[in-house]
């Protein structure tokens, strides 16, 4: 199609469906292409260039006295065909069309109208990128066209498929659809589109993608039957298709002959309003689907146009064949010379004279124009660019030495700037410009097929998708208009595992996506919100549902707890015990029986094994940091103060002995009174010194600990050094072993009432409740570890008190007959001499 004018523009349409190429041989001029199977909208898409160049031609206030022109191709939805007319445009070297004797041909355009696919968009913008010429597409969305370097001259007035990718996944999280599979076209269009989406998906981590299968261009119905195949077994229930029409027929073809139900469709905008799909045979099908649309648009005056249109048999080159293809098509006739067995077959020939508006067809329903809105948009965009240009003003125009640019002398590369400008609102109130990408502003319808009760189709608006620069993308859906083609009536759930239920956490299954995973119950220290599983603080655990963290149980050796009752009681009895013993000590202290023993090494000793029953008590209640301090401290000294009396006591019986032989005078020199107050006074000043190195280097600290038990804290003391508390233990070994092994060898002395037997027997009592201590204190967890301490404490304690004591008390209390200096001397002179020292 052509028309002259001042400035003209080019436009490439899908007049024909299919197209059959020449071999090429090489050898002799190759044939020129055919194209068949009349669009009937594609060529309403060129009709609707038409229609708005004239609209700009009749409108005075924009381009006046400027009178645009048109030069129009069949793209017959093949690259080569639409490369080639691209080239022609541009180029003005095509065989000269021949409207009149004066014709001189077509003269090169400034700016192209199309592609209408991104394939041939790529290859046709990608050389005339190189020029600068402008090129604004109504129907490319591949997502590759945006970048401006490859494509400095493109523009669209479709949104990229970038923004369609983003509309899509949102309706998937809107719907709750986690598990989809995918199918795309053999070409730029679909990769681009499948390339994009799972990039987007692999970063929000929230959908997978069960299978991505592409469709054939051929009619190769083994592949086909292998894609219906996989979308039969998989357990996806969405499916989501970047692709034509024409492939969508073939695979719906497949679909019905495998009766493939129950699947919710995505459509893209390539097949969202295809008319073609909305047949009887195929909305049980493909009823319900969701589709992303390209925004609908009002053409006032469009159809009234569209009805003046008649074949001019006279002058008919203006339009080619496409007008004749038109008229046969929707009239179902045949203009003359009719084709062989037309008439004869019943045929009816075409006379120009059919009324159209008396046609029921879809060339004249203009209540979903979408694509037609967009061509209107982008002959619009070229023309306020050139009226924007025609408004410059000599000496502030924008480019060298402010000069305007003229259509005399009109560049290319001139007409992208004012393109990349351009600002304008369509009589629909759409505002019309294009961003650093030449993309324009990004708004989505949202369709839904709905079918009806007597098999009519309607493809119904149930929602949109935009963009703003306020709100960013925003999916507004009316979910109550929706038509669910389900028994329910309600959206299918399409999930590759159940989200889990409050309580259990997801484990990927290996080699799977991550929408794929098994149930496993949470840890006690986790629980599940909305944010998926979150683990507790460090003092709580969760409840029995897992949705709430609650504080931990605390444990430790209470005074409330029956063995703390317990050890509590033993201690003070231990204490009032003592007490006792050196009450009658105190009050008998005349008696043969309380001089003959060391009174003064025997009242140290019952205060010191006092401090070892009261030290105990450290051991029990919630451990702060002063009680874990001091408990180790105390228990040490104290035990060391009680453990040298006894040495003392040893040495003397021992010293004693060896006085009452000729000669040995002199021991007792060494263990007078004074001697004997600063040996227990050194060794105890070692075990303060061991116990002062102990805190100042490394100080028992309380602990919280959760190891033992992970719902419960049992709080006990960190005892901050092994070392040190080893070294604490072992000299209080030390000590007692010297005590028992003096003791042992002065048992058999030659006396009465000789104190070594039971000092040994104390000794034997104390190292065999310390040498069991050790593994049932490694052993025991938690505050079990404080009550075996506080257990061995006491048991030691009342050893030593019931050894020493138990049989002088006996003799003063009950049998006080023996408390006599003559039945303790006997016929020994060793313990007189204790006695006499005394």
């Amino acid at each position: 199609m052509h028309k002259s004018g001042d400035v003209v523009l080019g436009g490439l349409f899908p007049i024909h469906f299919f197209r059959s190429v020449p071999h090429l041989s090489f050898t002799s001029k190759p044939q020129q292409p055919t194209c068949h199977g009349f669009y009937e909208l594609g060529f309403r898409l060129a009709q609707t260039m038409l229609f708005a160049i004239d609209e700009i031609n009749r409108n005075s206030n924009l381009l006046p006295n400027v009178t645009l022109g048109y030069t129009l191709y069949d793209n017959c939805v093949e690259l080569g065909i639409a490369f080639r007319a691209a080239l022609s445009l541009v180029s003005g070297q095509e065989e000269k069309i021949i409207l009149d004797d004066t014709c001189v041909g077509n003269p090169p355009v400034i700016g192209i109208v199309g592609d209408s696919s991104s394939t041939p968009s790529i290859a046709i913008s990608s050389v005339l990128g190189l020029y600068r010429v402008p090129m604004v597409s109504y129907f490319a969305t591949c997502s590759c066209l945006s970048g401006r370097q490859k494509y400095p001259s493109f523009f669209r007035t479709i949104p990229s498929d970038a923004f369609q990718v983003h509309a899509m996944i949102n309706i998937l999280k809107h719907f709750g659809w986690t598990w989809a599979g995918l199918l795309v076209s053999d070409d730029d269009y679909g990769f681009h589109a499948a390339r994009a989406l799972q990039s987007e998906l692999n970063l929000s981590g929230e959908i997978c993608l069960a299978y991505v299968e592409v469709l054939p261009w051929d009619k190769s119905t083994d592949e086909v039957r292998r894609i219906v195949n996989i979308m039969k077994k998989s357990t996806a229930r969405v499916v989501i298709v970047f692709a034509h029409e024409s492939r969508m027929i073939k695979l719906m073809e497949e679909v019905v002959r495998q009766n493939v139900t129950g699947l919710q469709w995505m459509a893209s905008e390539a097949w969202t309003s295809a008319t073609v799909l909305q047949t009887p045979q195929l909305m049980p099908y493909l009823g319900g689907t969701l589709g992303i649309a390209i925004r609908r648009g009002e053409v006032p005056g469009f159809r009234e146009f569209l009805l003046q249109i008649r074949p001019d048999l006279y002058h008919n080159n203006s339009y080619g064949n496409s007008m004749v293809r038109f008229w046969e098509f929707t009239f179902q006739c045949r203009f003359a010379p009719a084709p062989p067995g037309w008439l004869e077959g019943g045929g009816p020939l075409c006379t120009g004279q059919e009324e159209l508006e008396n046609k029921d067809t879809e060339f004249l329903d203009i209540s979903n124009l979408r694509s037609e809105y967009n061509v209107y948009k982008a002959v619009y965009a070229f023309a306020h660019s050139l009226d924007d240009m025609l408004h410059c003003k000599p000496g502030k125009g924008p480019f060298s030495e402010h000069s305007c640019a003229t259509l005399q002398s009109l560049k290319p590369w001139q007409l992208v700037y004012y393109l990349e400008r351009v600002n304008f609102t369509t009589p629909s109130g759409d505002q019309v410009s294009f961003d650093e990408n030449g993309d324009a502003l990004p708004i989505y319808d949202v369709m839904n097929w709905l079918w009806l009760p007597d098999g009519s189709t309607k493809v119904q608006n149930v929602g949109e998708v935009k963009r703003s620069a306020f709100k960013g993308e925003e999916l507004i859906l009316d979910d109550d208009k929706i038509f669910w083609n389900f028994d329910s009536k309600k959206p299918p759930r399409s999930v590759c595992s159940e989200s889990c239920p409050p309580g259990t956490h997801m484990v990927r299954r290996k080699g799977e996506p991550e929408c794929c995973f098994d149930l496993f119950h949470y840890l006690p220290s986790f629980v599940s919100d909305s944010l998926g599983c979150t683990s507790c603080p460090e003092d709580f655990w969760s409840n029995s549902q897992r949705d709430h963290c609650v504080p931990k149980k605390t444990e430790f050796l209470s005074y409330h707890d029956p063995l703390g009752i317990c050890l509590t009681a033993t201690s003070l009895l231990g204490t009032f015990i003592c007490a006792v013993v050196l009450g009658i000590f105190i009050y008998h202290r005349k008696t043969p029986i309380i001089r003959a023993n060391n009174s003064e090494l025997s009242f140290q000793l019952l205060l010191s094994l006092k401090l070892c029953f009261l030290c105990s008590l450290l051991f029990i209640g919630r451990p702060i940091m002063w009680t874990c301090q001091l408990r180790h401290a105390a228990f040490g000294i104290s035990f060391v103060l009680c453990v040298s009396c006894i040495l003392v006591k040893t040495m003397v019986v021992l010293a004693v002995f060896k006085a009452s032989k000729p000669g040995g005078g002199t021991s007792l020199k060494w263990f007078g009174v004074t001697q004997q107050r600063g040996t227990v006074l050194v060794f105890t000043s070692i075990q303060a010194a061991i116990c002062t190195t102990w805190l100042v280097s490394s100080s028992p600290t309380p602990h919280k600990n959760t190891q033992y038990h992970n719902n419960k804290i049992v709080y006990e003391c960190a005892v901050g050094s092994t070392v040190c508390f080893s070294v604490l233990l072992g000299y209080i070994g030390v000590l007692a072993f010297l005590s028992f092994l003096i003791a042992f060898l002065v048992r058999n002395l030659p006396d009465s009432f000789n104190e070594a037997k039971l000092i040994t027997f104390s000794m034997l009592i104390f190292c065999a409740v310390w040498v069991a201590f050790v593994p049932a204190y490694i052993s025991s967890p938690g505050n079990l570890a404080d009550a075996v301490e506080a257990f061995a404490i006491l048991a030691s304690s009342f050893g030593l008190l019931v050894a020493l004591f138990g049989p002088k008390c006996y003799i003063i209390l009950i049998r006080p007959e023996l408390n006599t200096r003559k039945a303790l001397m006997g016929r020994d002179i060793v313990w007189k001499k204790n006695y006499d020292s005394e």
